[in-house]
């Protein structure tokens, strides 16, 4: 077992580790096999050359731990594919494969925790993996509500949004179930943090799951737009895109 392997977290262990690629150049596709095994030797990849294969593959568990992606791809965009792919996986992560720097800041508005600029090389799959395990080595808050009688927790980056409903709140999670919890939604905001935003009152959404913020409403990647509070539009676009701009300094 390599130095290498011996110092990464249990993230990457072999009974958990899952590894897409998605590029319709077989030549590239192999280059980026070639430096994934000279970080690993042991490390292979699951091999796509359209969008709809490694979406049916994401079905199957274990998750895919990281998927390479290439955002030019014939008839279709890497990035669009990333979308629905985290939306089928939160816990995937994704990692841009291309020629150019073009795209860099839409990729890392999807999520992606990096961006490889072609030919990949094994320093560059090495770094892609560091950025994961330091990702996921970070604590995972939580929000605890009560549900009926019983206490529910959820990691908070699977929560897409919180919303008032009478007298108790709707929670909806990234794998599209809803759920209603008996309080008020000034109650949870405690339990929250920063890339929680109130959109409005008793309305409180992901920012982690926003796809494009309006003049007057924000799009989520669901496709669902969430109207902003009438008074509050301009400061509430500014929160959101100072919070684009950090988690951007947080990637590069």
């Amino acid at each position: 077992m390599s130095a290498v392997r011996l110092a990464l977290p249990f993230l990457f262990s072999e009974e958990i580790v899952r590894i897409a690629v998605l590029d319709d150049d077989r030549q590239e596709t192999e280059a980026l096999e070639e430096a994934l095994r000279g970080w690993d030797p042991t490390r292979s990849a699951e091999c796509f050359a359209d969008g709809a294969s490694p979406l049916a593959a994401a079905k199957v568990q274990p998750p895919f731990t990281v998927a390479f992606i290439d955002i030019y791809l014939p008839k279709e965009n890497g990035v669009d594919i990333a979308k629905e792919l985290v939306s089928l996986s939160p816990r995937t992560d994704v990692v841009f494969v291309t020629t150019s720097r073009e795209h860099a800041v839409q990729a890392f508005e999807v999520g992606a925790v990096h961006y490889l600029v072609k030919p990949v090389t094994t320093e560059g799959i090495r770094e892609a993996f560091s950025r994961i395990a330091a990702k996921w080595a970070k604590p995972r808050p939580i929000l605890s509500v009560k549900v009926g009688k019983a206490l529910r927790s959820e990691f908070l980056e699977n929560i897409v949004g919180i919303s008032s409903r009478d007298y108790a709140v709707e929670i909806e999670l990234a794998s599209g179930e809803t759920f209603m919890a008996n309080c008020g939604i000034s109650e949870l905001l405690p339990q929250l943090d920063e890339r929680f935003l109130n959109v409005r009152r008793g309305y409180v959404v992901n920012m982690e799951y926003i796809e494009s913020m309006g003049a007057e409403s924000c799009t989520l990647r669901s496709g669902e737009a969430v109207l902003l509070s009438r008074k509050g539009r301009t400061s509430l676009r500014e929160t959101y895109n100072r919070w684009v701009f950090s988690r951007l300094a947080e990637r590069r």
